[in-house]
């Protein structure tokens, strides 16, 4: 009788650590830095604040006056840095 509990126990333990460590499809592995395809991931890319409105975005997004400030969209970039007042 203990060892049939026993037993039952086992089976339920590794069923449960089976569960808990498999890969979701379509969901890069937690542990290393590879996406799914095993390609490396790209590091983050910096963070900038359009002039006009402040809304953040990645700067490769950014749309670039003539002095160089970033702009989240050519509306803000035509009506230039918000006026403080």
């Amino acid at each position: 009788m203990l060892w049939r509990l026993l037993s039952w126990l086992a089976l339920i333990a590794v069923a449960w650590w089976l569960f808990r460590h498999r890969e979701a499809p379509g969901r890069p592995a937690m542990r290393g830095r590879k996406d799914g395809g095993g390609r490396a991931l790209r590091p983050p890319e910096q963070m900038v604040d359009c002039v006009h409105c402040g809304v953040h975005l990645p700067a490769s997004e950014a749309l670039r006056d003539a002095a160089g400030q970033p702009y989240c969209s050519s509306e803000h970039r035509d009506s230039g840095p918000r006026v403080q007042g």
